[in-house]
């Protein structure tokens, strides 16, 4: 079960998403989404929440409220961190997310540690858990198929700009090719350039 959740304090709204439990966190981190953003309390247990961005937008560009209602969320879903203030929360892209084979379930690691950002949480906000609450809802997608149809769709997509780019450059090319032929054309047609088979006698 993947419980899903939206932010509201901007329009369009933002998905927030999280699973059951550290079985379903394994799915979300297998078909976790390129835009997708991870958020983990810091040093603590707690529910892995992921926020999905707009395609085409990074983690730079994550408006601050929605930063902060994925960070309350992340805090209330963590057993130790919802009971204590002043705590950290982690979060990096899905891509630098790294998962290897002697991991336990629910373990987690980066790729590279630059990319993991902090934001500080001092206290549980409850408007914002109970505005966050309202919108739940209990969902059992098929995550594989979810991200092979992303994954489809973006290939569909690179696809049709190669198409577009070599469209464009063939135009370009049989444009270069009339303008370099015309600019031929109008030097031989120069006076100065044109010969005659009229014999002129002296």
């Amino acid at each position: 079960m993947v419980f899903y959740f939206k932010s509201a304090v901007v329009s369009p709204p933002y998905t927030i998403y999280m699973g059951k439990d550290k079985y379903e966190n394994e799915d979300l981190i297998k078909y976790g989404w390129p835009e997708d953003i991870w958020f983990h309390v810091d040093k603590l247990s707690s529910a892995h929440v992921y926020l999905r961005m707009p395609k085409g937008t990074t983690i730079e560009d994550m408006p601050k409220d929605v930063l902060i209602d994925c960070a309350q969320l992340v805090k209330n879903n963590s057993i130790q961190g919802c009971k204590i203030n002043n705590i950290n929360v982690v979060y990096t892209p899905w891509g630098n997310l790294k998962k290897t084979a002697d991991m336990d379930v629910g373990q987690i690691g980066f790729h590279r540690q630059k990319e993991v950002k902090i934001v500080a949480v001092e206290k549980k906000i409850n408007e914002i858990i109970n505005r966050l609450e309202k919108t739940k809802e209990e969902l059992y997608p098929d995550l594989a198929a979810e991200k092979e149809s992303r994954d489809r769709e973006e290939r569909n997509e690179k696809k049709a700009e190669l198409q577009e780019q070599k469209k464009k450059e063939k135009e370009e090319t049989k444009k270069k090719k009339e303008t370099e032929e015309l600019r031929n054309y109008s030097s031989l047609m120069k006076s100065d350039n044109m010969t005659t088979n009229e014999v002129i006698h002296p």
